[in-house]
């Protein structure tokens, strides 16, 4: 708990650094440090506690957040002039710290679709999926034409008719590992519970075959599958009409979906943070892990992803991984990734981004061990390539890119069927099929765009408020979003955009 109208928090008693919870003008006595700032601190920003001398490793949250590039006096700010990543060489200790936590005592239930394939849907959506980039306006005029048509109005135990677009598909290789990872994003789509049935669009020469999609088997054990090839349809016009006659045919199949009770144990969770702030690891990150462990005791499934924002932080998983095996597999991703941005002329300190700076974070390093706190302190059960389908009960990680469009594609692929997202800067968006809750870190960032957040968490700071009673506010929510309350993402229309494939290899 603060202390009450204290103006900065220390959050490890091994810190040399607080962190500023207003704006503290030169001159101001600060809580926890013993003089005066000789300088204005902005709100979310690092002081300096005790003195630092040039090399020396900055230390919070306990851990290493880079080392100190010059001397730092007792009040001084501490951020990108004088605080550099330096050396973050880790002890990984894999599977020394996996402590499985209590189950719940008390089953809850929500009120989902259930599935043909045993799995639940939060949402009943019909989608429109679409092999390449060249069949997506014409999915999009299916879609448009359906709205005009009324079509729904006939149906309505239907959310809605969503059409996934992208920018590829074509122009690539057929047999690499960014042909793999699209082939796992577009099946994750096509099998996902959020949606009642799927009606799949390719234009005939792409790479990415519809064919190929499909097999000799369907991709959807219900049934509820329709495909069709622009050029074999013959044409834009002859595509719409056929469209728009299996809309129909599979918008009967949907409606005969209901909800129904279903063991929360069903709901599978994608953890996101983007537009991050100093607050981020205080307040909304930490209360999302509490909610993530109360789902993990009740037998339900949360994802963490965005493997170059857990970058010097992964040691804190390995630990916690049920096995060497587990650990040594998120190594590996650590690895391909060190390699991959060597290899594209990137380098995995290219977080934060100045949108984070501004709001007080410096390095990777201190950006990812608040990004880590999403995930609570549940045992690390597996972890997965992007859009590998989830198949463990559990928190578990998924890899993908610190891009959140796209981390999120990757999390709904795998099956994710609610999205939790915490933003200090104020992010807006929304993934449709999967809907989105959005939690605030900071109450300032609450009050001007209260109408994007679903949660505030900056009470947290603000008011007091315990972390525990917030993850049990947000756990409640998912809940409640679960069972068919619109998030704030959903009210506005979000959703039609989002779906960003992951494009690893040359375009061609």
């Amino acid at each position: 708990m603060l202390q009450p109208h204290a103006n900065s928090i220390l959050l490890n008693a091994d810190d040399n650094v607080v962190i500023a919870l207003q704006d503290i003008a030169a001159g101001a006595s600060v809580a926890h440090v013993d003089c005066p700032l000789p300088g204005q601190v902005m709100r979310g920003h690092k002081i300096a506690r005790k003195p630092i001398s040039a090399g020396e490793n900055v230390i919070r949250y306990g851990q290493i957040i880079g080392q100190a590039k010059a001397e730092i006096k007792p009040g001084e700010h501490v951020h990108v002039h004088n605080l550099g990543m330096g050396d973050h060489s880790q002890d990984y200790q894999h599977a020394e710290a996996s402590i499985p936590l209590e189950p719940a005592t008390q089953e809850r239930t929500f009120l989902g679709y259930r599935r043909q394939t045993g799995r639940a849907g939060t949402r009943n959506y019909i989608g429109i999926l679409t092999s390449v980039n060249c069949s997506g306006s014409v999915a999009k005029f299916i879609a448009e034409a359906a709205e005009k048509s009324g079509l729904l109005d006939e149906f309505p135990n239907v959310d809605g008719i969503v059409p996934i677009v992208h920018g590829t598909g074509c122009g690539m290789s057929g047999k690499d590992e960014g042909y793999a990872t699209l082939f796992r994003t577009l099946s994750g789509y096509a099998q996902h519970p959020n949606f009642a049935a799927i009606l799949l669009i390719g234009l005939g020469c792409e790479v990415m075959q519809i064919a190929d999609l499909v097999g000799d088997r369907k991709i959807r054990p219900d049934g509820d599958l329709r495909y069709m090839t622009i050029q074999q349809t013959g044409g834009t016009r002859k595509t719409i009409e056929a469209g728009l006659k299996e809309l129909r045919a599979l918008a009967e199949l949907a409606n005969k979906a209901e909800r129904t009770p279903v063991p929360i144990s069903e709901i599978t969770v994608g953890m996101q943070c983007g537009g991050s702030d100093g607050y981020s690891g205080i307040t909304a990150n930490p209360a999302l892990g509490i909610a993530s462990d109360l789902l993990v005791r009740h037998g339900g499934t949360t994802i963490l992803s965005e493997t170059s924002e857990i970058y010097g932080a992964e040691h804190l998983l390995t630990r916690r991984a049920v096995s060497v095996d587990v650990g040594k597999k998120l190594i590996e991703r650590v690895r391909w990734w060190e390699d991959y941005t060597a290899r594209n002329g990137g380098e995995m300190d290219n977080n934060p981004s100045p949108g984070n700076k501004r709001g007080g974070l410096t390095t990777i390093l201190e950006k990812s061990l608040g990004a880590a706190a999403k995930g609570g302190s549940a045992p690390l059960v597996d972890v997965y390539k992007f859009g590998e389908p989830v198949d463990k009960k559990g928190f578990v990680f998924m890899d993908s890119p610190g891009f959140d469009p796209c981390s999120v594609t990757g999390q709904i692929a795998s099956g994710a069927n609610i999205i939790v997202f915490t933003t200090g800067r104020g992010s807006v968006s929304g993934y449709m099929p999967t809907p989105c809750i959005k939690l605030a870190t900071n109450s300032e960032m609450y009050g001007r765009m209260s109408e994007d957040m679903d949660i505030n968490c900056g009470d947290v700071i603000s008011d007091n408020v315990s972390l525990e009673a917030k993850g049990e506010e947000i756990f409640e929510m998912i809940i409640a979003v679960a069972s068919g309350k619109q998030s704030k993402s959903e009210e506005l229309g979000f959703g039609g955009v989002e779906f960003v494939p992951w494009q690893i290899g040359a375009v061609m």
